[in-house]
């Protein structure tokens, strides 16, 4: 190794070359994959949200154009007319004033029943109290549940629990505290539904419905699942059958579902890409021990003529096989690591590839399963073995003084 250098580097760069770019495709298919996928955890992966908008038709005596309004009696007629629902909850939001002593700031307040905690993946640790209960919808009451953001600046220092805060001159009790990251964005509280229906004046209204479905696995099952939710709410309504745009829904079943799928393809691709990458490492590995072997036939000769054995011949080759694709399977690996680590390390620092303001993003932790890393370095190391192994157990068979005459 140390008298070809040149021939030892152009071995070890092969090997190094391909487990540096599979982990670097592999990594880069992650990070995209994470990066979307995180988009996904403001809210449950099987959620679908539903609004009433403005009749497009005329229908059983009602002009077009009339405004369609949600209340208690839809959420109940839903949850009990389709059993694909798992929860739901209304939904009632308004911009108000909350202050706390000195301190106060304008957030969104909203109406929310205890099962929205679920599809919105809330996030309330034991420390950080409890979220809305059916108690505190039966009895209405005047209970809040802040978002951290909203408690750091009311509180500062303070611990929030228990405290009563203002609520648009409104007193309410903090009960618990949502540390999930998406919502630290602008600041939320949530109040009981039947609370915010009592102080908004809305009588058993409701602006939005959130549920979230299971059973269903694939995109055609999820827009199928609603369409019928749209021509069952376009029923009890009285809207025309044919006024789609009526009812608004937003399914992110269905684009989660299609996600993944998009994500299966990606993945092969990548896959497809870092096995080719390997195979080529692989063939450069044995053309190179092919070309070591063939250069060093009279070594062999002269070896076996001072009573070396084949055997001895065959190890040492089979050693170097190793130790190359070893350790420059190592460095080709640590490269790739450490390379990920760099890129993961730059996007926390500017925002993991989000804008910022909506939290989008499209690139995430570039992360990679070590398991198929080592896996990839073993093949390798096997496949310079095998590659050293066929011409260097020809090469040792041949007669000394052949073996010293050949050019």
């Amino acid at each position: 190794m140390r008298e070809n250098k040149l021939r030892t580097f152009l071995t070890g760069f092969a090997v190094a070359w391909g487990i540096f770019m599979l982990i670097i495709l592999l990594g880069s298919g992650n990070g995209l994959k994470n990066g979307i996928m995180s988009n996904f955890n403001d809210r449950a992966t099987n959620m679908i949200n539903i609004w009433p908008r403005h009749t497009t038709m005329p229908y059983k005596g009602f002009k077009s154009d009339r405004a369609l309004n949600f209340t208690n009696d839809e959420i109940t007629i839903l949850k009990s007319h389709f059993p694909q629902i798992d929860k739901i909850s209304g939904y009632i939001e308004r911009q108000g004033v909350v202050s706390y002593k000195q301190e106060s700031g304008n957030y969104n307040i909203e109406g929310v029943m205890p099962e929205y905690k679920d599809i919105n993946n809330l996030k309330i640790y034991t420390d950080d109290g409890r979220f809305l209960n059916q108690i505190d919808m039966q009895q209405k009451r005047k209970v809040v549940v802040l978002s951290k953001k909203v408690a750091d600046v009311l509180f500062k220092k303070e611990n929030a629990l228990g405290k009563i805060v203002s609520i648009d001159s409104i007193s309410f009790q903090v009960v618990g505290i949502d540390t999930k990251t998406a919502n630290d964005e602008n600041g939320y509280c949530y109040i009981p539904h039947s609370t915010a229906q009592t102080i908004y004046n809305r009588g058993t209204g409701t602006d939005n419905i959130y549920l979230t479905v299971k059973g269903l696995y694939t995109k055609d099952a999820n827009e199928d699942f609603g369409k019928q939710i749209q021509s069952t709410l376009r029923r009890i309504l009285d809207v025309n059958p044919d006024d789609t745009p009526a009812i608004g829904l937003w399914n992110q079943a269905s684009e989660y579902v299609q996600t993944m799928n998009i994500f299966s393809t990606i993945n092969f691709f990548v896959l497809f890409i870092g096995l080719c990458t390997l195979v080529a490492g692989i063939v450069g590995i044995g053309n190179i021990m092919v070309i070591t072997v063939k250069e060093r036939t009279r070594e062999f000769g002269i070896k076996k003529a001072l009573g070396a054995t084949p055997k001895n011949i065959l190890f040492s080759i089979l050693l170097e096989s190793v130790v190359i694709t070893t350790s420059f399977g190592y460095l080709g690996m640590m490269l790739g690591i450490g390379l990920l680590e760099l890129i993961s390390k730059a996007l926390e620092t500017v925002g993991g590839g989000g804008d910022g303001k909506q939290n989008v993003q499209v690139f995430k932790d570039p992360s990679v399963d070590i398991g198929i890393v080592l896996l990839a370095t073993l093949i390798l190391i096997i496949a310079g073995l095998v590659a050293g192994y066929i011409p260097a157990r020809k090469a040792v068979k041949i007669k000394p003084i052949e073996a010293m005459r050949a050019e």
